[in-house]
């Protein structure tokens, strides 16, 4: 398995462009299944979760084709028919979002059998509120041997689905199903992810009418069929947070290009109050830090505009080395806190108690051996090893590349000190 090294000591000083957004790709790859023409996806990120995704929409009969367009980095797909409604286990595992092909194939063939996701890392997140979601559309629901039996023959039919609590997969696979439904479908307690608004303008763009994502009631008007489109996929909020964590992280002054300041304002507030200075500009930010060490600031987790989830690992390193005492609470994933003790073995005073983490900032973190736990958590240790005396060496890093595309590329372009460790054959995942 590759390893990641990073030497410490080096100050950030250029320009990263900010990728498509992975949580939006995915979900975008999986519409494709909804027509019988081709979409095309522009600014299409190149990572492990879009491949294993391509994967899977290729044993249903997707075609998909990657290549540089006129608008960069794309991915055509095109199911003129749906060749199977099988999604294995030993695909379905490799990344839970893959589980969204569920009501796209119910919606256009009346019928799937997809595997539960199993497990995660990070929390139970369980698929209850999807499933729920594809009955109130009329969906007949059956659970075997670790399979969902999903069946509409006559077709889905508009409903209105009330989630008890906000869940952005589930608001999204919703969409995704009720867009081929007969009748109105209202879907009340949705999340209003930016992402959530990229699925809903590429739909649109594919003839769907869907309104109102983005804010907690999306209505979606069923129709007969849709149609090809070609849409770019949003900027990747989360990437666009982390070069800016880590550019407050080791100074010096890095543009972030290709992004919207606007999607990540609540990280944004929160480096300001820490001192780092942030700049919106028209195509994303810039990050300054001019040496001066920062202080310490606290954060809660909360959905989006609130502070991500997604970016908590990352603000965590961010801490370890500032002046004071931050406190970091997670309210939306348990169990999330596991990159904590890996950065404990570079030397950080961080202590946990539930859904709260308390970080002592230390004045110098030491190199060592770490392992990635998650996507999110593997960054956060690259991030810390930045400023580490000595050596970092992060294993595990698969996690990394379901999330990063060329992030040793990108860092390195700014004076970074990192390089890949090539190992051995593939990771079991």
């Amino acid at each position: 398995m590759d390893r990641i090294a990073i030497t410490g000591g080096a100050q950030l000083n250029g320009v990263i462009p900010v990728s498509g957004a992975k949580n939006s790709a995915i979900k975008l790859m999986a519409a494709s299944l909804l027509t019988d023409e081709p979409l095309r996806l522009t600014n299409m990120p190149r990572l492990a979760d879009t491949r294993f995704l391509g994967k899977l929409l290729t044993r249903l009969g997707v075609s998909v084709t990657e290549s540089d367009g006129p608008d960069g980095q794309q991915t055509i797909l095109h199911a003129p028919e749906i060749t199977s409604g099988f999604a294995p286990y030993d695909l379905v595992r490799q990344m839970r979002a893959s589980f969204n092909v569920l009501g796209p194939l119910v919606a256009r063939s009346g019928q799937a059998k997809v595997s539960l996701p199993g497990g995660c890392t990070i929390g139970a997140r369980p698929v209850d509120l999807h499933l729920q979601a594809l009955e109130a559309l009329g969906a007949k629901i059956d659970l075997h041997e670790g399979y969902v039996y999903a069946q509409a023959p006559r077709g889905l039919k508009g409903a209105e689905i009330s989630f008890p609590i906000v869940s952005v997969g589930a608001t999204e696979h919703a969409m995704l199903a009720a867009v081929l439904a007969d009748g109105v479908t209202v879907i009340k307690n949705a999340a209003c992810e930016p992402e959530l608004v990229d699925l809903q303008e590429c739909l649109n763009a594919m003839g769907a009418k869907v309104e109102g994502a983005g804010t907690p009631t999306v209505t979606i008007t069923g129709v007969a069929r849709l149609k090809g489109a070609t849409h770019a996929v949003i900027p990747d909020r989360i990437e666009m947070g982390t070069y800016a964590v880590a550019a407050a992280m080791a100074g010096g002054e890095v543009r972030l290009t290709n992004a919207r300041p606007e999607l990540i304002e609540s990280l944004s507030v929160k480096l300001e109050e820490a001192g780092a200075t942030v700049v919106r500009t028209e195509d994303g930010v810039i990050v300054k830090r001019n040496g001066s060490r920062l202080n310490a600031v606290d954060i809660e987790t909360a959905p989006f505009p609130g502070f991500a989830t997604d970016l908590q690992a990352q603000f965590m390193a961010l801490m370890t080395t500032a002046n004071g005492e931050s406190h970091i609470r997670e309210t939306i994933f348990e169990n999330r806190f596991m990159h904590a003790p890996e950065l404990m073995r570079l030397g950080a005073d961080i202590s946990v108690h539930g859904g709260e983490a308390r970080v002592r900032g230390v004045a110098q973190l030491e190199g060592a051996e770490v392992m990635a736990t998650d996507l999110r958590a593997s960054v956060s240790l690259v991030i810390a090893g930045l400023v580490a005396r000595g050596e970092t060496v992060v294993s595990r890093i698969y996690h990394l590349d379901r999330g990063f595309e060329r992030l040793e590329e990108k860092l390195g372009a700014c004076g970074a000190q990192v390089r890949r460790i090539k190992g051995d054959g593939e990771p079991e995942l």
